[in-house]
């Protein structure tokens, strides 16, 4: 299995939206890395879920549920999107501010390309970060 950090702004579709709906695609991806990201998916994959511009914190861990396949929003044909399912929130947040304070987290994505919306995220920092959030890991 591996891990994964999406990022999105809660007034565009927040955690709370896909644990409404229980599952959602993750379309709108443009960014040849983060598009990369996608394709390198699988199926129960863990992905942690982030607001970004509002709230800034990592707030739940969602489950790859599909794996790439176009994304029929966009025109080009070139990008794709994959299919998340909710799968539990966070105890507590995670913000921005305490993962940049914890050195052993100094190269997860967030911190080194924070504008990139989809990350690996390594093992021991998928660990870390559910502790943090007051989860097991």
């Amino acid at each position: 299995m591996a891990y994964w950090l999406v990022k999105s702004e809660p007034a565009s579709y927040s955690w709370e939206k896909l644990v409404q709906e229980k599952r959602t695609h993750w379309n709108g991806v443009r960014n040849h890395q983060a598009a990369a990201n996608l394709k390198g998916m699988k199926i129960g994959d863990r992905v942690f879920f982030y607001h970004s511009v509002e709230g800034l914190a990592i707030v739940g861990i969602a489950e790859v549920a599909k794996t790439y396949y176009p994304d029929p929003s966009d025109k080009t044909g070139r990008f794709g999107m994959v299919d998340l399912k909710a799968v539990e929130p966070l105890k507590r947040p995670v913000t921005l501010a305490e993962i940049k304070a914890e050195p052993r987290l100094a190269g997860l994505g967030l911190v080194r390309q924070s504008r990139l919306s989809v990350m690996p995220v390594d093992a021991a920092a998928w660990k870390l970060l559910n502790k943090m959030g007051g989860m097991k890991a």
